[in-house]
């Protein structure tokens, strides 16, 4: 496999790559990271031969001029295959990327290997029914991977090196970086999840539910109606096809019906239990374990054993 260049503006998320660029064989290894000398650092000691593009003109907010920045150094470093993280931004750079490349573009991609000169993806498809095998048949491929598809690396022997490419004047001008106001919880680094629906008969049954979470060192997620039209938590919570994609260790899922929206977005955790007053529920049918019984006297009885 050919030498391969990875990035993401997260630290964890570029380390997730460089397991993937392993895991395809590549014949080389390189990250590049812009404006973050820690992450240059951290990345390099991961195993990856990492390039700092250290240029203040370089607004990483502007994923337009990220793109064209990452387009530059894909070809003074010879690379054909570039490896993305599939998180918000890194959907939109994808598209920006291949489209400078003229490459080919796949997105969040849930598991690949490679077939000789081909780089096998798979990816859900029909709305989260399947799951299909892609490739990419362009001799350029942007690929942007579903985060924790892999584990991060941790170990190796890397490199650091500084890189000098061409920077568009950015259209966008940074005035001010404030943290993100209200819920900042990111549900697909939880190990463990406590995931409600619409069995859940008001409000205020939330408290008990977070409880719970809180004894099972979890956080607690849901299906997308309890956030977009019953406004009980934040989107940041959403589990499923219009949300996130999680792969904890332990879901407890409360009062969800199963539609595959919401499964595509849950079935990869570790341990699923389901707990559903209809028997013949759909979640039913992906769980490892299954409790008939209303969600609100399980959580109640749970709380009081932990």
């Amino acid at each position: 496999m050919a030498s391969i260049l990875v990035y993401s503006e997260k630290t964890n998320l570029a380390a997730e790559l460089i397991t993937a660029a392993q895991a395809l064989g590549a014949s080389a290894i390189q990250a590049v990271a812009i404006n973050d000398s820690a992450q240059a650092e951290a990345l390099a000691a991961a195993g990856a031969v990492v390039y700092n593009i250290d240029n203040s003109a370089l607004i990483p907010a502007d994923v337009a001029a990220t793109a064209a920045a990452l387009q530059a150094a894909a070809e003074k470093l010879g690379c054909d295959i570039v490896l993305l993280a599939s998180d918000r931004r890194g959907k939109e750079l994808a598209g920006r990327l291949a489209q400078a490349m003229g490459a080919g573009c796949l997105t969040d991609v849930s598991a690949l290997q490679a077939n000789g000169d081909q780089i096998e993806c798979q990816r859900n498809a029909l709305g989260g029914a399947t799951v299909a095998t892609q490739v990419i048949i362009a001799a350029k491929k942007v690929i942007a991977i579903r985060p924790r598809t892999f584990p991060p690396a941790s170990a190796g022997a890397g490199s650091l090196q500084s890189l000098d490419v061409a920077i568009k004047t950015s259209s966008v001008k940074l005035l001010e970086s404030r943290s993100k106001a209200g819920d900042t919880v990111d549900i697909e680094a939880a190990e463990t999840l406590v995931v409600v629906g619409q069995g859940l008969n008001s409000q205020d049954d939330l408290n008990p539910v977070q409880e719970l979470a809180r004894k099972l060192g979890g956080e607690v997620a849901c299906s997308k109606p309890v956030a977009t039209d019953k406004k009980w938590l934040s989107e940041e919570r959403i589990i499923g096809l219009s949300g996130k994609k999680c792969k904890p260790e332990l879901a407890l899922i409360l009062g969800i019906s199963g539609q595959v929206q919401f499964t595509v977005g849950i079935r990869d955790a570790r341990l699923i239990v389901a707990v559903n007053s209809d028997e013949n529920a759909a979640i039913n049918q992906m769980s490892d374990y299954i409790l008939t019984a209303d969600l609100h006297d399980v959580v109640k009885e749970m709380s009081q054993k932990l």
